[in-house]
């Protein structure tokens, strides 16, 4: 039987150039306008950068690299992104060329309802110029084999305000080409749904942030973005419509001048994400103490 807890603390390196190629296809992707040499690069777009490619011939049967290299064994389980939080201390730069630092910080078996999980944490240090510019924890699950969960069919809290968003096909197969994911969840039909269990092609977790974030910042573009809090509760199947809304509460925490955190959600299946402004608060905890915000789980939400 393999120790898992001999990866926590391996460590592996990826450099690139944050080029304007690869910036026009994620601008084209998300109908945005492409950052000039520069400028800085729009939020999260940091996941379409820092991808080692890998041969066909080195990836398992869900299309994602196989196990046992930088991240552990986890024999017959599905991968999922499973949430994470984002420090953002200064902008990646178009043009240059970064590097990605990435740490393996934590290992934990945990019992859930559909059977055994596995959680690891993975740290990445984004740094341009030698200065790190964003401090990231990944948290990736693998699942045994079941049923994916949709919804459990309690009633939606209204937000203050959202944004609608249709993730067609085309959406999702480009997004996997930016980010050279070849999660076949994402665009094979016939493994999605017969091998995997889901209605049909699943919405990327990382996709349904960018998108979150950017409708953020379209709502409160004074918002200068501190921290991003997010976390994965149920699918999304495209091209079912959804909508990304809010309940904000803005107050002010000492030393830290005004402050806003904003749950999100989705509709009709929904994932959790927070924004901050002012000074984070710790990890674990993405809501501060007190906070107005929505505690959600897939399908539903409940005012707190």
């Amino acid at each position: 039987m393999t120790d898992i807890s001999a990866w926590i603390g391996r460590t592996e390196e990826a450099h690139d150039q944050l080029s304007r190629n690869l910036l026009m296809r994620i601008a084209a992707t998300f109908g945005e306008t492409t950052p000039a040499h520069g400028e800085a690069l729009p939020p999260l777009w940091q996941w379409c950068f820092f991808q080692e490619p890998v041969a066909e011939s080195g990836l398992g049967e869900d299309g994602h690299p196989a196990r046992g290299g930088f991240l552990p064994p986890a024999d017959n389980r599905n991968r999922m992104w499973a949430g994470g939080r984002v420090e953002f201390l200064r902008p990646l730069e178009a043009g240059g060329e970064a590097r990605r630092v990435s740490t393996i910080k934590h290992i934990e078996e945990k019992q859930g309802r559909t059977g055994a999980l596995l959680f690891v944490t993975v740290q990445h240090d984004y740094l341009q110029d030698s200065r790190l510019a964003i401090r990231e924890e990944q948290d990736i699950v693998y699942r045994e084999p079941s049923p994916p969960k949709t919804s459990s069919g309690e009633p939606m809290v209204a937000g203050g305000w959202r944004e609608a968003v249709t993730p067609t096909p085309m959406l999702l197969f480009r997004y996997s080409a930016v980010t050279f994911n070849g999660h076949r969840i994402h665009y094979d039909w016939p493994y999605v749904t017969e091998t995997e269990g889901y209605a049909g092609l699943v919405v990327h977790g990382p996709l349904i942030a960018t998108l979150n974030l950017r409708a953020f910042c379209r709502a409160i573009p004074e918002a200068r973005l501190r921290r991003f809090a997010y976390r994965g509760l149920r699918p999304l199947i495209a091209p079912q419509p959804f909508e990304s809304a809010a309940a904000s509460s803005h107050r002010a925490r000492p030393n830290s001048g005004p402050a806003t955190t904003t749950a999100w959600r989705r509709k009709p299946k929904w994932n959790s994400t927070e924004v901050y402004g002012g000074t984070p608060p710790p990890h674990p905890n993405p809501l501060p103490k007190g906070a107005r915000g929505l505690h959600l789980r897939g399908g539903q939400g409940r005012a707190k």
